[in-house]
């Protein structure tokens, strides 16, 4: 079963999106309600927001199936990433909304959870961590950037308005201290756009995981407020506030990857 596309590129640099996807297959989604099966919660269009990482000769990972399937960015024991906050977990049963994932009686089993685990989340994770060898072993130290997009205003996830830019990097332990002030410098000289660092989002399990700035591997979450590149409503993507944000993501990644 196909799960995920990569690409392979030649620089030190993985471009990790793994809200993307937004497949659900039909016996699942007759489980969900009306509105989960919209899949209202993916990360649209990062892909193809993203497309430019090529040009930097990135390598390039992309799920086909949705974060209601199995969410790839926590982990396997489903612990909370942000204790004591609301969220949401490994096989979601609410959306973003507090809303239900499922019609009554149809939330998954733990032996459900697991055979997901083992079809969609070990393959994407083995893919993900062999990518990072190969990088690694061929530059030494590389860049693992994490692309994620959400609403604006999440009020079940979070107060109030969320930034445009929202840098994590696990409070500074998935990456190095000269990467990370780079990312900052580049955050703070654009001026389309206000940002932050380590705030609400501070990098899921895969930045906090996979980072291990000691044995050459810095990893970044960029999670982007949705309103700046489409129609948080109908999810279409608009090509002339796309066009701006790749412009001020780009060089962020830019910024992050001078020597």
């Amino acid at each position: 079963m196909n799960v995920f596309d990569l690409h392979r590129g030649t620089a030190p640099l993985l471009i990790s999106l793994p809200h993307d996807g937004s497949e659900i297959p039909a016996a699942l989604a007759a489980r969900m309600t009306p509105e989960a099966q919209r899949a209202p919660d993916t990360d649209w269009h990062v892909s193809r927001l993203y497309a430019f990482a090529r040009e930097l000769g990135a390598s390039i990972l992309v799920p086909r199936y949705s974060r209601y399937v199995i969410d790839l960015n926590r982990p396997p024991d489903d612990v909370s990433l942000y204790p004591g906050q609301n969220t949401t977990g490994l096989c979601p049963t609410v959306r973003f909304s507090g809303d239900p994932v499922y019609l009554p009686d149809e939330t998954p089993a733990s032996d459900e959870i697991q055979t997901r685990i083992d079809n969609y989340w070990r393959p994407y994770h083995a893919a993900l961590r062999d990518e990072l060898n190969r990088l690694r072993a061929a530059h030494g130290r590389m860049l693992l950037w994490e692309g994620h997009s959400i609403r604006g205003e999440c009020p079940f996830l979070f107060d109030g308005r969320l930034p445009d830019l929202n840098i994590g990097t696990a409070s500074g332990a998935s990456c190095a201290p000269d990467r990370q002030s780079r990312i900052e410098v580049a955050l703070r000289a654009q001026t389309g756009y206000d940002g932050v660092v380590n705030g609400r989002f501070k990098g899921g399990y895969i930045t906090r995981h996979y980072g291990d700035p000691a044995n050459g591997i810095d990893a970044v979450q960029l999670e982007i407020a949705q309103r700046i590149y489409m129609d948080e409503e109908s999810f279409a993507y608009d090509e002339t506030l796309a066009a701006t944000a790749q412009r001020a993501i780009r060089g962020l990644i830019e910024a992050a990857l001078l020597a």
